[in-house]
């Protein structure tokens, strides 16, 4: 009997398209096939920190869809829960890059993605993944694909936990819920976010759903997850972590520790978020406390940050490990680049990052998360 991932995602992966240059589109002759989307993105970051993940989502039955699941199963994420589409294309996305940054179109309207439902819960293959895992990760984006994805939000967030952890990223699309029609998407958020054990969001993406971006702030709207992590763009996260006296479930106030963002010569943003997601959560099911949990997630960020795709290798576990305990001067100067990091606690000069082919085949730099997970 095959052992149940540590941590399932629920949500869209779409096939990509990369252009080979940047430009206009009608003017890129090729463009390089990849795929991409939030969940899957976190999915693989996990899978490539150590942790045992799968993916619970829908493609359809064409040669994206097959391309998305490849590419999963080959980043060592569990596609037991995938279901197939008969009737529905899979979404795609393509990448246009120019002079000020990437412009992304979409082209999911109607995809097989778009079509999950609370049906996954009785699936014979993705029900005991979701009921298994230790950790459940969602994001505002599959509640805003359609009705049947955000009934699908709000049963795995209300539904009884029994020890299990559910995180929610915010993932705000503004695009996405214009298509929803007329409504007010902060009445729809919040309670997700609130039910949340774990709630990541940017100060950014919260200032525009919930009308601020303060920490404190953001507390006082939120008072439902143990755990709110809030990303100030490349400067620094904060982490508020509810303390408890001890004495039953009693609440003291919150824990807060905030952490510099790395030094980092930036190539492409693109899934940055996710990867400091994956960082996060992978500290957190590792029982780090928040500030190696937030360096984590900067670390994970940081090389994903430094390549053209939307996923980047972790460095060296070895190396992790040192800066998860640099002191706070050396980790402010490290710095990140695409040809490595350089380190003042090694020799000064850039160590290189982990390649993809160094990683083994389930992608997995670090085993310190067991499978079998509850």
């Amino acid at each position: 009997m095959e052992r149940l991932p540590a941590a399932v995602c629920v949500g869209e992966s779409m096939a990509v398209l990369l252009p080979d240059q940047p430009g206009p589109l009608e003017d890129v002759s090729s463009f390089h096939p990849s795929s991409g989307g939030a969940e899957a993105n976190v999915a693989r970051g996990l899978v490539a920190l150590g942790v045992p993940t799968a993916w619970v989502g829908r493609v359809g039955d064409d040669g994206f869809g097959r391309r998305v699941t490849r590419d999963l199963a080959a980043g060592g994420v569990d596609i037991r829960g995938v279901s197939v589409d008969s009737r529905r294309p899979t979404g795609l996305y393509v990448k246009e890059v120019g002079l000020g940054g990437s412009v992304l179109h979409y082209y999911r309207d109607g995809s097989a993605g778009s079509a999950i439902g609370p049906s996954v819960l009785d699936d014979p293959s993705a029900g005991p993944l979701l009921g298994g895992a230790r950790l459940v990760h969602l994001s505002g984006i599959t509640a805003a694909l359609s009705d049947s994805a955000l009934e699908l939000t709000r049963e795995l967030l209300l539904r009884p936990r029994d020890g299990q952890l559910v995180s929610f990223d915010l993932n705000w699309r503004p695009a996405l819920w214009r298509r929803r029609g007329p409504g007010r998407p902060e009445a729809v958020l919040a309670p997700l976010l609130n039910a949340a054990d774990i709630v990541l969001l940017g100060a950014d993406e919260a200032t525009a759903v919930l009308g601020t971006g303060d920490p404190a702030e953001l507390r006082a709207l939120l008072p439902g997850p143990a755990t709110l992590v809030v990303k100030d763009d490349a400067h620094h996260a904060t982490a508020l972590t509810r303390r408890s006296t001890g004495a039953g479930d009693a609440v003291s106030g919150d824990s807060s520790v905030t952490e510099p963002a790395l030094n980092v010569e930036v190539v492409e943003p693109v899934g940055a978020g996710d990867a400091f997601a994956a960082g996060y959560l992978t500290g957190t099911l590792r029982g780090y406390g928040p500030r190696r949990c937030l360096r984590l997630g900067h670390l994970a960020a940081a090389a994903t940050l430094v390549v053209p795709g939307d996923h980047g290798p972790p460095p060296p576990p070895d190396l992790v490990d040192g800066l998860l305990r640099a002191s706070a001067a050396d980790w402010a100067a490290t710095t990140v680049r695409a040809s490595g990091i350089g380190r003042p606690l090694v020799t000064g000069h850039a160590v290189p990052m982990a390649r993809a082919e160094e990683t083994d085949r389930s992608g997995a730099a670090d085993r310190s998360v067991e499978e079998g997970s509850r």
